[in-house]
Protein backbone atom coordinates (compact mmCIF):
# COMPACT_ATOMS: atom_id res chain seq x y z
CA UNK A 1 0.00 0.00 0.00
CA UNK A 2 2.79 2.49 0.86
CA UNK A 3 4.44 1.96 -2.53
CA UNK A 4 1.38 3.44 -4.27
CA UNK A 5 1.11 6.60 -2.19
CA UNK A 6 3.44 9.01 -4.00
CA UNK A 7 3.68 7.49 -7.48
CA UNK A 8 2.67 9.66 -10.42
CA UNK A 9 1.45 8.02 -13.58
CA UNK A 10 2.10 9.26 -17.12
CA UNK A 11 -1.22 11.14 -17.26
CA UNK A 12 -0.41 13.01 -14.04
CA UNK A 13 3.06 13.89 -15.30
CA UNK A 14 1.59 15.28 -18.52
CA UNK A 15 -1.05 17.20 -16.55
CA UNK A 16 1.69 18.71 -14.35
CA UNK A 17 3.69 19.80 -17.42
CA UNK A 18 0.61 21.41 -18.94
CA UNK A 19 -0.46 23.10 -15.70
CA UNK A 20 3.02 24.56 -15.14
CA UNK A 21 3.09 25.89 -18.72
CA UNK A 22 -0.32 27.51 -18.35
CA UNK A 23 0.65 29.19 -15.07
CA UNK A 24 3.90 30.47 -16.61
CA UNK A 25 2.06 31.78 -19.68
CA UNK A 26 -0.50 33.49 -17.44
CA UNK A 27 2.22 35.05 -15.27
CA UNK A 28 4.08 36.43 -18.28
CA UNK A 29 0.83 37.79 -19.72
CA UNK A 30 0.15 39.51 -16.40
CA UNK A 31 3.64 40.99 -16.05
CA UNK A 32 4.25 42.14 -19.64
CA UNK A 33 1.83 45.13 -19.56
CA UNK A 34 3.58 46.36 -16.40
CA UNK A 35 7.06 46.09 -17.92
CA UNK A 36 8.61 49.09 -19.60
CA UNK A 37 12.20 47.81 -19.92
CA UNK A 38 12.59 46.64 -23.52
CA UNK A 39 15.32 44.04 -22.85
CA UNK A 40 13.40 42.15 -20.20
CA UNK A 41 10.21 42.43 -22.30
CA UNK A 42 12.07 40.63 -25.13
CA UNK A 43 13.25 37.96 -22.67
CA UNK A 44 9.70 37.41 -21.40
CA UNK A 45 8.32 37.24 -24.95
CA UNK A 46 10.98 34.64 -25.80
CA UNK A 47 10.09 32.64 -22.69
CA UNK A 48 6.40 32.89 -23.58
CA UNK A 49 7.16 31.26 -26.94
CA UNK A 50 9.08 28.45 -25.21
CA UNK A 51 6.22 27.75 -22.81
CA UNK A 52 3.76 27.76 -25.71
CA UNK A 53 5.87 25.15 -27.53
CA UNK A 54 6.01 22.85 -24.48
CA UNK A 55 2.29 23.36 -23.87
CA UNK A 56 1.56 22.55 -27.52
CA UNK A 57 3.62 19.36 -27.34
CA UNK A 58 1.77 18.35 -24.16
CA UNK A 59 -1.57 18.94 -25.92
CA UNK A 60 -0.55 16.82 -28.93
CA UNK A 61 0.59 13.97 -26.67
CA UNK A 62 -2.63 14.22 -24.65
CA UNK A 63 -4.78 14.17 -27.78
CA UNK A 64 -2.90 11.14 -29.16
CA UNK A 65 -3.33 9.29 -25.85
CA UNK A 66 -6.94 10.32 -25.18
CA UNK A 67 -5.93 12.27 -22.06
CA UNK A 68 -7.94 15.31 -21.00
CA UNK A 69 -5.82 18.21 -19.75
CA UNK A 70 -7.46 20.64 -17.36
CA UNK A 71 -6.81 24.35 -17.04
CA UNK A 72 -5.29 25.60 -13.77
CA UNK A 73 -7.64 26.66 -11.00
CA UNK A 74 -9.20 30.06 -11.91
CA UNK A 75 -8.86 31.23 -8.29
CA UNK A 76 -5.11 30.56 -8.40
CA UNK A 77 -4.84 32.52 -11.66
CA UNK A 78 -6.75 35.43 -10.13
CA UNK A 79 -4.54 35.43 -7.04
CA UNK A 80 -1.42 35.43 -9.24
CA UNK A 81 -2.77 38.40 -11.19
CA UNK A 82 -3.46 40.35 -7.98
CA UNK A 83 -0.04 39.55 -6.57
CA UNK A 84 1.71 40.63 -9.77
CA UNK A 85 -0.26 43.89 -9.92
CA UNK A 86 0.60 44.71 -6.30
CA UNK A 87 4.27 43.80 -6.75
CA UNK A 88 4.73 45.87 -9.90
CA UNK A 89 2.80 48.80 -8.45
CA UNK A 90 5.42 49.23 -5.74
CA UNK A 91 8.46 48.46 -7.94
CA UNK A 92 8.45 48.09 -11.71
CA UNK A 93 12.22 48.05 -12.10
CA UNK A 94 14.00 45.57 -14.36
CA UNK A 95 15.63 43.85 -11.36
CA UNK A 96 12.31 43.49 -9.53
CA UNK A 97 10.55 42.10 -12.61
CA UNK A 98 13.45 39.65 -13.08
CA UNK A 99 13.23 38.64 -9.42
CA UNK A 100 9.49 37.93 -9.72
CA UNK A 101 10.09 35.90 -12.88
CA UNK A 102 12.92 33.95 -11.23
CA UNK A 103 10.69 33.12 -8.25
CA UNK A 104 8.06 31.69 -10.59
CA UNK A 105 10.68 29.78 -12.57
CA UNK A 106 12.20 28.27 -9.42
CA UNK A 107 8.73 27.21 -8.24
CA UNK A 108 8.21 25.56 -11.63
CA UNK A 109 11.57 23.76 -11.50
CA UNK A 110 10.84 22.54 -7.98
CA UNK A 111 7.40 21.28 -8.96
CA UNK A 112 8.69 19.55 -12.10
CA UNK A 113 11.66 17.94 -10.36
CA UNK A 114 9.36 16.70 -7.59
CA UNK A 115 7.11 15.23 -10.26
CA UNK A 116 10.13 13.67 -11.97
CA UNK A 117 11.31 12.01 -8.76
CA UNK A 118 7.83 10.61 -8.05
CA UNK A 119 7.02 9.66 -11.63
CA UNK A 120 6.43 6.15 -12.75
CA UNK A 121 7.04 7.21 -16.33
CA UNK A 122 6.43 4.44 -18.82
CA UNK A 123 5.71 6.69 -21.81
CA UNK A 124 9.10 7.82 -23.13
CA UNK A 125 7.60 10.77 -25.03
CA UNK A 126 6.11 12.16 -21.79
CA UNK A 127 9.34 11.52 -19.87
CA UNK A 128 11.35 13.31 -22.57
CA UNK A 129 8.97 16.29 -22.53
CA UNK A 130 9.39 16.53 -18.75
CA UNK A 131 13.19 16.53 -19.10
CA UNK A 132 12.98 19.12 -21.89
CA UNK A 133 10.74 21.36 -19.77
CA UNK A 134 13.05 21.17 -16.75
CA UNK A 135 16.04 22.08 -18.94
CA UNK A 136 14.09 25.00 -20.42
CA UNK A 137 13.14 26.33 -16.97
CA UNK A 138 16.75 26.05 -15.80
CA UNK A 139 17.92 27.97 -18.89
CA UNK A 140 15.35 30.70 -18.20
CA UNK A 141 16.43 31.00 -14.57
CA UNK A 142 20.04 31.51 -15.65
CA UNK A 143 19.13 34.10 -18.30
CA UNK A 144 16.87 36.04 -15.90
CA UNK A 145 19.63 36.33 -13.31
CA UNK A 146 21.50 38.57 -15.76
CA UNK A 147 18.78 41.19 -15.19
CA UNK A 148 19.34 41.39 -11.43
Amino acid sequence: MEDEIQCKKDEEVLAEIYRNCQLALQSISNILPETEDEEIRKEMESEHEGYEKISGKACVIAKNRGIELKEPNPMKKMMMWGSIKMNTLTDGSRAHIAEMMIQGTVMGITSLKTTQSKAECTDEEICELLREFIALEEKYEKRLKAFL
